[in-house]
């Protein structure tokens, strides 16, 4: 429910959509979500890779999601038979006046099934791209009165995950991305936050609890594992913790080519079962492929998704085979 490519992610993925699409069937996939990231409005929101020509990288980046969006369409009746594709983006959210109404203007467009909200930024700072930009985003984390440049890895957490929050209850997205990115590059990834920072805790609940109302999922995401990290997003404190609200988990890889695709499935569905969660949950669009054309008018609308639940041990059965 969560993947990108070289060919709309050039920057830092790898490989032709549709070289990823044969790929997942070839192992074995009968639902694929495609997510290519969601074009940025600032110059300031660049990523280094993208600063060479930074008016040419943020020109492109329109231009390049329409482009998505056909290829995604295209590639979706192409593959009907074989696969079910979902066709979606991966949202952003550095400020919020901006990227708000952009993320719900972009999810309106007939042929998108879903977003997933994600947040990669402390305030405007990416917090996942390397060290130093997480070091940048502590620093910044200050809370008025502390100083500019004395944030601590508390601070940022606590920042994050309200700004997260804002994310929330300003979109609802149906899928919340890797729900805890902010631990990736943390001194203490596995840090136990229950006890260490309170503050930091009571805004998790708050936002699980939010999700939660309105019916949204979490991502089980294995990129996690990937990275280095112990346990896949969310951390085992905050999935426990969204087990006992009854949550929903989807299953993700957050795959940036065809390397990735499916890597540490095995290990996320130990991690699940672990958890005690019996199915993930994944979506069906009626129809499919292509949109509803209404007769008057010939508006097309978005087709409806069903919610389809898929025991652990079905998508154990195939994980098994490769």
């Amino acid at each position: 429910m969560h993947s990108h490519s070289g060919q709309f992610c050039p920057g830092h993925a790898k490989d032709q959509l549709e070289d990823i699409i044969k790929h997942a069937i070839s192992l074995g996939y009968t639902t694929m979500g495609l997510t290519e990231h969601m074009p940025r409005t600032s110059l300031e929101d660049l990523y280094p890779e993208e600063l060479d020509d930074p008016e040419a990288s943020l020109a492109a980046l329109f231009p390049r999601h329409e482009a998505y969006l056909a290829e995604a369409q295209r590639l979706q009746a192409r593959y009907a038979p074989r696969i079910h594709i979902l066709i979606g983006f991966e949202g952003e959210f550095p400020r919020p006046a901006a990227y708000g109404p952009l993320v719900a203007r972009l999810a309106a467009h007939p042929a998108v099934d879903y977003f997933v909200g994600s947040l990669h930024h402390v305030g405007v700072v990416p917090l996942d791209y390397d060290a130093a930009h997480y070091a940048r985003a502590v620093a910044s984390s200050a809370p008025a009165g502390a100083g500019d440049g004395h944030g601590t890895e508390e601070h940022a957490y606590a920042a994050y995950y309200d700004q997260q929050h804002a994310m929330l209850t300003a979109l609802k997205p149906r899928i919340v991305g890797h729900f805890d990115l902010v631990r990736l590059l943390s001194s203490a990834p596995d840090r136990d936050v229950r006890g260490q920072w309170p503050g930091v805790w009571s805004r998790i609940l708050r936002n699980l609890s939010f999700v939660a109302s309105y019916g949204g999922w979490l991502e089980c995401n294995s990129s996690a594992l990937r990275k280095g990290l112990a346990e896949p997003y969310p951390g085992r404190q905050i999935a426990e913790e969204w087990v006992r609200l009854g949550g929903r988990f989807t299953l993700s890889d957050d795959s940036h080519g065809i390397a990735q695709v499916g890597t540490n499935y095995g290990r996320a569905l130990d991690y699940l079962a672990g958890l005690g969660v019996e199915s993930v949950w994944t979506l069906r669009r009626e129809p499919h492929p292509g949109v509803v054309t209404e007769e008057e008018g010939g508006k097309k609308k978005k087709a409806e998704l069903v919610e389809v639940e898929v025991p652990l041990e079905s998508v154990r059965a195939v994980v098994s085979k490769w």
